[in-house]
């Protein structure tokens, strides 16, 4: 059975105001006091944000322990210094991100200027294994039309410098101003993957392997496939849905690649558009059909997500766990759905962040 792990970015807040405070350093450091070795957790580009990775794990039920296990660990190690953590893809309150101390975010900040001081997001992403790189590649030519369908599920940014942006994932259109983001054309072969990512680096636009952010690509460190669609999800059990979704596409890909099943030849233009039209509209409204990229209500497309991969959610004991993670999710509306409610109610976007970290917890 194909392993499966969790990257996960978490914004660090004031507890009592929401507002986003830049001390990743001293997060870590207190992490490293209590906790002498702990190498789960990490500095990103912004001060305001803390990651962490999970192992790679074969039943979706561990996975979904470390997660909240994780996201615990990180909420008491901030606790130590008087902050919070919150699972959210953009800050609702206004911020002035703080570039972390890095030759190589320095180099970003100098080669990319204004685009990084518009780039404290925070991400999801899942890392499936697999057993080679042309199986790799083949996978990665054949998730492309279904990706956005995953974005639209973990949309959790509706807020952005303290205004509703009239987006369910506003942080995938920050996140396109990279040059490398992004969907891909089709590949073919490993040889022809990897000599494009060879001529990237060339071009000197970008640093090195580690920024070509393909929205689905081959991870430059571990055997697999890496999915970089999602928001950070507010909940663990939505993050352990999407995880549990990549799973299925990926085996359901290999196994269409095996069975000479050509990949669908959607042109990256209608790639783009079908992932704006996720961020936009979220689970609300209308979604591109991955096999027409035609309009069809977002729930069927979910639906047709799920009949895609269903021999694969069979084979890996996933089926019950997605349909019930699915059921509620739908019912109970994505990230972006429960901030909009959340401010809908109370009107402030300090009570908002404050019960986002609830959520983030498990509370």
């Amino acid at each position: 059975m194909r392993t499966v792990g969790v990257e996960e970015e978490l914004l660090l807040v004031d507890p009592d105001s929401g507002e986003p405070m830049a001390v990743s350093a001293a997060v870590l450091a207190r992490a490293s006091h209590d906790d002498p070795g702990q190498a789960v957790f990490e500095k990103e580009l912004y001060g305001q944000m803390l990651e962490f990775a999970t192992h790679p794990q074969s039943q979706m039920a561990d996975l979904g322990a470390e997660i909240v296990r994780c996201r615990k660990e990180a909420a008491r190690y901030a606790g130590g210094i008087g902050c919070a953590v919150a699972a959210l893809a953009t800050s609702p309150l206004p911020v002035s991100p703080s570039l972390s101390v890095n030759e190589r975010y320095q180099w970003m900040a100098e080669q990319f200027a204004m685009a990084v001081q518009e780039q404290l997001v925070c991400g999801c992403h899942v890392h499936v294994s697999v057993e080679s790189d042309e199986e790799a590649v083949a996978v990665v030519d054949r998730l492309r039309p279904w990706l956005a369908v995953l974005g639209a599920l973990s949309a959790n940014s509706p807020f952005w410098q303290g205004r509703d942006t009239g987006y369910a994932a506003y942080r995938t259109r920050v996140w396109q101003r990279w040059p490398s983001a992004g969907p891909t054309e089709l590949f073919g072969s490993a040889e022809r993957y990897h000599q494009r990512v060879t001529d990237m680096v060339a071009s000197g636009v970008i640093l090195d392997e580690g920024m070509v952010y393909f929205d689905a690509r081959l991870s430059a460190v571990y055997p697999t496939v890496e999915i970089r669609v999602a928001d950070v999800c507010l909940r663990a059990e939505t993050a352990v849905l999407v995880a549990a979704l990549a799973r299925g596409l990926v085996e359901t890909a290999a196994r269409d690649w095996r069975a000479g099943v050509p990949p669908p030849d959607h042109g990256v233009s209608l790639l783009r558009l079908a992932g704006w039209q996720a961020a936009k509209a979220g689970l609300e409204r209308d979604l591109l059909d991955p096999v027409t990229m035609r309009p069809r209500p977002a729930v069927e497309v979910v639906r047709s997500l799920v009949e895609h991969i269903g021999d694969a959610l069979d084979a890996s004991g996933d089926a019950a766990l997605v349909e019930a993670a699915l059921a509620g999710l739908l019912r109970r509306g994505n990230g972006a759905q429960e901030q909009r409610q959340c401010m809908k109610h109370t009107g402030s976007l300090r009570d908002l962040v404050v019960e986002c970290v609830g959520h983030t917890q498990g509370d």
